[in-house]
This record gives C-alpha cells, sequence and structure tokens, in this order.
C-alpha cells in the first residue's frame, strides 16, 4: 500500500471514528458495542498503483474507496446518526482538492436574485466595464496634471480648504460638517 493510500485510509477512519466518538458514548449493551466486520476487502495493484478497498459492520457502517495512488481517489462511507439518521457521504480526491457531497453537509446561502442579475448583465455588456475603466484612468490623469504632477492617489479625499477650521485633534478628515 502506498504512502498515499495508507493516508487516506488513515484519515477516512479517523473521521469517521471521531464523528461516532464524538456524537454520543456507547453503551455497552448496544448495537455498536458488538458491531463485527461482515464483509472487507482490500486490493493493491503494483502494476498502475490502483487500489481499491471495502468494508462493512453489522451496525450500518460501510465504507469503499478506489483509486490511483497519490493521484485520484472517490469513494462513499455511511453511518447511523444516535439519532437513527443515515449519514451518506460521497467523495472524489484529485487535482481539484477534496470535494465530499452528502445531504448533511453545510450548503452555502443562494446568491441574491438582483446580484445573479448584475452579474449576468456585466458579462454581457463588457465594453460598458471597459468604458468606465477608461473614464476613470483619464479622470486620474486630468487630476494629476491639474495639481501640478504631485497628485498622490487618493489624497483628493483628504484635501481639505485652507479657510476650513480644523477639528479639535487637528486633523481635517475629523471636523463635523
Amino acid at each position: 500500500m502506498s504512502q498515499f493510500q495508507l493516508v487516506a485510509v488513515l484519515a477516512t477512519a479517523a473521521c469517521l471514528m471521531c464523528s461516532l466518538a464524538v456524537a454520543q458514548p456507547v453503551p455497552s449493551d448496544s448495537a455498536d458495542a458488538h458491531a463485527e466486520i461482515r464483509s472487507y476487502e482490500n486490493e493493491l495493484k503494483q502494476d498502475d498503483n490502483s487500489y481499491k478497498y471495502q468494508f462493512e459492520t453489522s451496525n450500518g457502517i460501510a465504507q469503499q474507496e478506489q483509486g490511483v495512488g497519490g493521484y485520484y481517489a472517490s469513494g462513499s462511507s455511511q453511518y447511523y446518526a444516535p439519532e437513527g439518521q443515515l449519514i451518506q457521504l460521497t467523495y472524489t480526491a484529485d487535482e481539484n482538492g477534496f470535494q465530499p457531497q452528502g445531504e448533511h453537509l453545510p450548503t452555502p446561502h443562494p446568491i441574491p436574485e438582483a446580484i445573479l442579475k448584475s452579474l449576468e448583465w456585466n458579462r454581457n455588456h463588457p465594453e460598458e466595464e471597459q468604458e468606465e475603466a477608461h473614464y476613470h484612468a483619464a479622470h486620474e490623469h486630468s487630476a494629476h496634471a491639474a495639481h501640478g504632477g504631485h497628485h498622490q492617489h487618493g489624497d483628493q479625499y483628504l484635501q481639505v480648504p485652507a479657510s476650513a477650521p480644523a477639528a479639535p485633534s487637528g486633523l481635517p478628515y475629523e471636523r463635523k460638517i
């Protein structure tokens, strides 16, 4: 078994065991305390470094994975939560990272409709985005020239007319308007 395979097997087993151990202590008279391995298979092909393993226990825990050591893995796990809910996880791991899927996993909030419309509009009107960038570049250039070439980017927001009273601390941008 390659180092990648060993790490994958140990990490998966550790996650599964931690999820069961953290969920709730197992009373000695529960099915988990007396669980037995029903099936176990572990294959490693030296010629292409591919592997496959699977196991299943009498209390509903099952896992299987196949892959090519160091390049790709896919598999699934299942177990019963203390409340009796079947937890199922499928995953792939490849050049795009670990990609788990399961009903129990949190999902991101949906993107608001207004944002989706705005993104679609921007995608369909790239010329207007380019025009806006050109306008801002020209505006900054003219502001730079108007200040004798000594304009620092962003300074126009900190400029206060010389006749304006200073704030108590002496910082003009703290002045109440």
